[in-house]
């Protein structure tokens, strides 16, 4: 089993920033892969970043540029730097965390981007 626990998340004005962070816990070995999703009111949850076991990043185009993913392994966490947040990045934000069994989640954290 793997928990993880967000954190992070809040309310902040457009052009703003926030950081938010899993940490990890359990059997953390045996996870390939970490990445942040998020879901919007009335919209399907989306893959926002995804760092691998190898340090490789993906990002979906709409964060290229404003968003990065990073991860510090001595502390079992990954964080989701946001920069120049935008109203349509307001969105229930989910860690995700990939082993070859299954997929783990974490409770989510509210990121809510107005003026």
């Amino acid at each position: 089993q793997v928990q993880l626990v967000e954190s992070g998340g809040g309310l902040v004005q457009p052009g703003g920033s926030l950081r938010l962070s899993c940490a990890a816990s359990g059997r953390i070995g045996s996870i390939y892969a970490m990445g942040w999703y998020r879901q919007a009111p009335g919209k399907q949850r989306e893959l926002v970043a995804v760092i691998d076991s190898g340090g490789s990043t993906n990002y979906v185009d709409s964060v290229k540029g404003r968003f990065t993913i990073s991860r510090d392994n001595a502390k079992n966490t990954v964080y989701l730097q946001m920069n120049s947040l935008a109203p349509e990045d307001t969105a229930v934000y989910y860690c995700n965390a990939a082993t070859l069994s299954r997929q783990y989640w974490g409770q989510g954290t509210q990121v809510t981007v107005s003026s």
